[in-house]
């Protein structure tokens, strides 16, 4: 398996979580968050945001709501539910141990 293949299965696993993590500092709009992500190389273009965000709103995870915009245009904001921050805080614990777990094999026999 190649080095981005890997990456780009491990950054599809804890995607949702880093929008949630995202989230969790404040209501942010789609663009918004696409170059936080874009920015952090979690993701390659804000297309791959949105059909990831209506998932996340159907699982009760996010509550966007709609605002004009000074350029007319609206905007759609998010905002991390109560159920989000929930699971951010279940992930936030696995992964702190799993990647506690990893680091140690990876570093192996002492």
């Amino acid at each position: 398996m190649s080095e981005e293949r890997i990456s780009t299965n491990l950054r599809k696993g804890v995607l949702e979580y880093c929008v949630l993590a995202l989230l969790s500092q404040g209501e942010k709009y789609g663009l918004e968050l696409a170059d936080a992500l874009t920015a952090r190389e979690l993701i390659a273009s804000e297309g791959s945001l949105y059909p990831l965000l209506a998932r996340m709103r159907e699982n009760g995870l996010v509550e966007p709501r709609r605002e004009t915009s000074d350029s007319g245009r609206p905007r759609r904001y998010y905002a991390i539910t109560e159920h989000g921050t929930e699971q951010l805080a279940t992930f936030t614990r696995v992964w702190t141990s799993l990647a506690a777990q990893v680091d140690a094999l990876l570093e192996g026999p002492r």
